[in-house]
């Protein structure tokens, strides 16, 4: 039997309570239902985690360095235009990977029911304004319109994911240039746009 065996693995444990939060809220992550659906011993969860309070602190920090983390990486990215450092952000929309969306809205609807919850997603809203702030003003802008800037691409982005948008990707592909236009005030590049494209497995067509 290997080190974990019948007891499972922390990170086993963390990935069905990850499942729980997004399929059923904050509520249904609990100890005794977490180790039905792992098919484990309640007892085993203690040889991973102190308490569920231990699981729940550990569940918010994968948001963190997934979600927060990549909208900084991405907006620190290397990039000769704004407009191609904001293809750069975009990709955390469109890439599950980088920033997962479902994950965003499960946190978001769990804040509702705790403070302490919603005084870390204010935080973390203001580190990702924060940062996308500085990306604007690497490439020229003022504090005061990286921040308006900043602000106004993170919160429609947000207003996306709270209102559960479903669009389809071809559709969305097609408004990507005027998104950048609008939140940087450059037109991109064709070759900008092509990188984007091939990144996401995108191919345009003729009337894009």
């Amino acid at each position: 039997m290997n080190e974990t065996g019948w007891r499972g693995s922390q990170e086993g444990w963390l990935e069905a309570a990850y499942e729980a939060l997004l399929e059923s809220g904050v509520d249904s992550v609990k100890i005794l239902p977490l180790a039905k659906k792992l098919n484990l011993s309640r007892t085993s969860f203690y040889w991973f985690f102190k308490d569920r309070e231990e699981l729940l602190a550990a569940l918010l920090s994968r948001w963190r360095e997934k979600n927060t983390g990549s909208i900084l990486r991405q907006s620190e990215a290397y990039a000769e235009t704004l407009a191609e450092a904001m293809l750069n952000v975009f990709d955390c929309w469109l890439d599950s990977s980088l920033f997962d969306s479902k994950f965003e809205f499960a946190v978001r609807s769990w804040a509702l029911q705790s403070d302490d919850i919603l005084a870390e997603l204010r935080k973390a809203d203001q580190v990702r304004m924060e940062g996308l702030s500085r990306m604007f003003m690497r490439f020229g802008h003022p504090e005061n319109t990286a921040d308006v800037r900043a602000r106004t691409t993170y919160l429609v982005q947000i207003g996306y994911i709270s209102m559960q948008v479903e669009e389809d990707v071809a559709v969305r592909m097609k408004r990507i240039a005027d998104y950048i236009a609008i939140y940087t005030g450059e037109v991109p590049q064709q070759r900008e746009l092509d990188r984007f494209y091939a990144r996401h497995g995108y191919k345009p067509g003729p009337d894009t």
